[in-house]
Formats: structure tokens, sequence, C-alpha cells
């Protein structure tokens, strides 16, 4: 309570006391007086007698805070919702063709459009409805556009499958061409091979004598030089298809001469022999030597018993 203050001028005495000025009834006059004087600005005086509290700064904050928190939920809420029907509207217009689909784009519009009415209020659902026909109306030309798009593809899928039917069937007769053609060579390569048999006896003998050359070791070259006739000098290893070894030999002289027992086949010769007789005489050769190391072996073993 603040203190009074005495002044003294003479044998007056004067004093100054809050307690004098802030009685309860000009404090309340003082009040009404700034109400009236405020209502111009939309100030409303508290009501006389009322039990409420002002709420204090903390408490205010805290009620801001959490209705913020409750708007912004609410708009994440539309938002996601908004992204959703975005989704959706996506959805239909790729598949304009399915009924059930038009009919399910229509009704998530309608309750999309619903649900945000009742967030937002019957003010924004009107601005959402137009929103919505414009949307109707967009979809309804891209829909015209796809379907443009599609009588395109259409056409040009047809004109594909046309420009690729003429390719087979192109490729189809080039094949047969070809084959044709091939036919034809194997059948005049035929016919030639059948005049050279008639015309020179010994040629199916030369293909014959040809395989057993290379067959036997010797290189194309040198199975050339022997098939033309012309002697061949050769020292290394020759291969016996009958004894399946190789049989080694120093130079010698090879040629290909006709068989002595019978003069319409042909014959490799060794130095003047027929290569079989030599191959025969070169494994009993072998058979003798290997026969001479065993058998002193088998003796030894037999008095040791």
């Amino acid at each position: 309570m603040p203190k009074a203050r005495v002044w003294r001028q003479g044998k007056r005495t004067l004093r100054l006391c809050a307690n004098d000025l802030l009685t309860r009834e000009r404090l309340i006059a003082y009040h009404d007086s700034y109400a009236a004087a405020m209502a111009k600005y939309g100030l409303q005086r508290g009501v006389r007698g009322s039990e409420a509290r002002h709420t204090t700064t903390a408490q205010y904050n805290r009620d801001l805070k959490r209705k913020t928190g409750e708007l912004e939920a609410n708009v994440r809420q539309l938002q996601n919702e908004q992204q959703q029907a975005e989704r959706q509207l996506d959805e239909v217009r790729k598949d304009i063709k399915s009924e059930k689909l038009e009919a399910a784009k229509t009704e998530a519009k309608a309750a999309l459009v619903a649900k945000v009415g009742s967030l937002l209020g019957s003010g924004k659902l009107k601005e959402l409805e137009a929103d919505n026909r414009t949307l109707q109306d967009e979809v309804a030309a891209r829909d015209e556009s796809i379907e443009l798009l599609q009588q395109q593809m259409e056409r040009q899928q047809e004109e594909y499958q046309r420009q690729l039917m003429e390719l087979q069937a192109r490729h189809r007769r080039e094949m047969a061409d070809k084959e044709a053609a091939h036919q034809r060579e194997v059948s005049f390569l035929k016919s030639i091979i059948q005049k050279a048999k008639k015309w020179f006896p010994l040629f199916q003998e030369l293909v014959y004598m040809e395989k057993f050359c290379l067959k036997v070791g010797f290189t194309e070259r040198q199975t050339a030089t022997l098939i033309s006739g012309k002697p061949l000098f050769y020292e290394g290893e020759l291969y016996s298809e009958e004894h399946r070894r190789k049989f080694t030999t120093e130079e010698a002289g090879f040629q290909v001469v006709k068989d002595p027992k019978d003069k319409s086949k042909l014959a490799l010769a060794i130095n003047g022999q027929v290569i079989g007789e030599w191959f025969k005489e070169q494994f009993g050769r072998l058979f003798s030597s290997v026969k001479r190391t065993v058998e002193p072996l088998r003796r030894g073993k037999g008095m040791g018993l």
C-alpha cells in the first residue's frame, strides 16, 4: 500500500493517500469509462462479478501452440488427401477404356470433395466443386487427346505389321531362292563328281588316298605332293590305324603307286614296299623285342621260386 505524504503549511495539514483516491467505486467507474471509449474498436468490458481468471502468458502460448498444431495437422491431412486425389486422377487417366474406373473416378472425386468440404467448411466446398469441374473438363480433354494418340498408335502398329509381313515374305523368298540355288549347285557338283569318276577311274582312289595320307601323319602340302604322283622323302613318325600306334622311320622315300594286288586301286609305298606291309614288319620287330626282354625275366622269376 502506498505511503501517504503530509505537507504542513502553517497550521493546516494536507494529506495525500491512495486509499482515498483509488476506491472500489472509482475503479469501477474508470473501467466503465474506458470500455465506453474503446467500444468503437471492438473492445468489450468484462462481466461484472465474473469469477473468470486471466489466462497466464505461458498457458496462452500453450493453447496457441496446441491450436496451431491442430491446424497444421489438418493442413497436412488436406495436403495428403489432395496428393492422393492427384494420384487417383493419374490412374484414372491411364485407363480411359474402363467404365468401372470412370465411375470410381467420379465417386472418388465426390468423396474427396465431401471430405475436404467437411474440413474446410461449406465456403471452400463450392470452390472445390468448381475446381473439380475444371479438372473433369481437363480430364475429358486429356482423354480425347489420349484417344487420338491411341488411334494414331494403332495406325502405326498396323503399318508396322504390314511392313514386317512384307519383310518376312521377302526374306522367305530370298531364302527359298538361295536354297534352290544351293540345291542346283549341289546337283551340279554331284554330276561333276560322277563324271570325274567315269572319266578318271582312279579319282575315287585318289580321294581315299588323300584321307589316308593325312591320317598317317603327312601334312596337306606333303599329301598334295604324294597325290600328284611325285616321290616324297620323309623322316619321322607314321601312324598305323590297324595297330593303333606310331612307328618311327629314318629318311625314306614315299610315293603313291598302284596296288600290286589290285591294279584298280592305289597304295602308299615306302622305299618301294606297300606301307601296310611295312607297318606289319615294324610291329613284328617291336613284338619280338618285347618278347626277348620279357622271357629272361620270367625264367629268372621261376628259378627264384
